[in-house]
């Protein structure tokens, strides 16, 4: 078989693996598999229960990434990842030994909180979101696996062990890395799912309701420019005006409930000050676009609230 041949026969075979004009390609299709098997929901079920009810207090909204702006997991990877990487580059000098044992253990450490991190974000996911988090939490776990018993190997003095375990452990890492940058870019876990409003939004007053169809403290649903909105009136003249869908995961904020000025979501509790839109709590970590406000003749009038 010529080499001309066996080029050949690989780009084939990378042609069927990968996306191109005939369609997705087999890891795409595998990655769909994994979104639509239901097997094992009552057992992911089980783990997402066992999750939410943990007594993280603040420590929830901190792992979230609330004080972030974002979720605080993909930062936190670049610790075991960046560690794991450097150490495998140090391989293949055989003096840096002890600096490529430094950063496996670093490693190691990192993975810890960020594995937490990345646990209480899946709890609060859709369905499909969480299939393939799992599938992408057991990548990572594998290569946990494989960095400590490459460690374990190295300090026995079993440095060719270590290194293709360590090299087994990368591979483990790149293949749940493409899975949670499907997570995170595929799938939109983790996005800001309000953030098109401000630029679908025309700049100016839009009329929005009549006062007198809203009722005290309840949310209503509205549209401005067919853009849908959420609408509470507080009293006689107070109106407050939000982005209808949560910036979490798009939940429909007008089936939420209204407290202390605030208006959480129904689907993952998370909680919106009434006023500006404010994430009071997570697991959201944006703030939902607000509208101010102002009543003429009867009617309700919004215009998109600039930051």
């Amino acid at each position: 078989m010529t080499h001309h041949t066996l080029a050949r026969r690989a780009a084939e075979a990378a042609g069927r693996l990968l996306p191109d004009a005939a369609g997705p390609g087999r890891v795409l299709r595998g990655v769909d598999r994994i979104e639509q098997f239901s097997g094992a929901d009552q057992a992911l079920d089980r783990i997402r229960d066992v999750i939410r009810a943990a007594p993280l207090g603040r420590a929830r909204d901190a792992l979230h990434g609330r004080w972030l702006g974002h979720p605080a997991h993909p930062l936190m990877v670049q610790v075991p990842v960046g560690s794991w990487l450097s150490a495998a580059v140090l391989d293949l000098f055989p003096a840096q030994r002890r600096a490529a044992r430094t950063l496996i253990a670093t490693g190691l450490i990192g993975a810890v909180p960020s594995a937490v991190a990345g646990w209480v974000d899946w709890a609060e996911l859709h369905r499909e979101q969480m299939r393939v988090g799992a599938v992408h939490a057991a990548a990572n776990v594998t290569a946990l696996t494989l960095y400590a018993a490459s460690l374990t190997a190295r300090l026995r003095g079993r440095e060719a062990l270590g290194r293709a375990l360590g090299m087994a452990g990368l591979t483990a890492v790149a293949a749940g890395g493409a899975l949670g940058g499907h997570l995170a870019y595929r799938q939109a876990s983790g996005a800001n799912h309000a953030e098109p409003i401000p630029h679908l939004v025309s700049p100016g007053w839009h009329p929005v309701v009549g006062l007198a169809e809203l009722p005290d403290g309840q949310p209503v649903r509205r549209d401005i420019e067919g853009i849908a909105v959420v609408v509470v009136r507080q009293g006689p003249q107070t109106v407050h005006v939000l982005a209808e869908r949560c910036s979490h995961m798009a939940g429909p904020l007008s089936e939420g409930t209204v407290r202390d000025g605030c208006l959480r979501c129904p689907w993952h509790g998370s909680v919106f000050r009434l006023s500006d839109g404010w994430n009071v709590k997570g697991p959201a970590t944006a703030p939902q676009p607000a509208f101010d406000t102002r009543i003429i003749d009867g009617r309700v009038e919004a215009r998109l609230r600039s930051s």
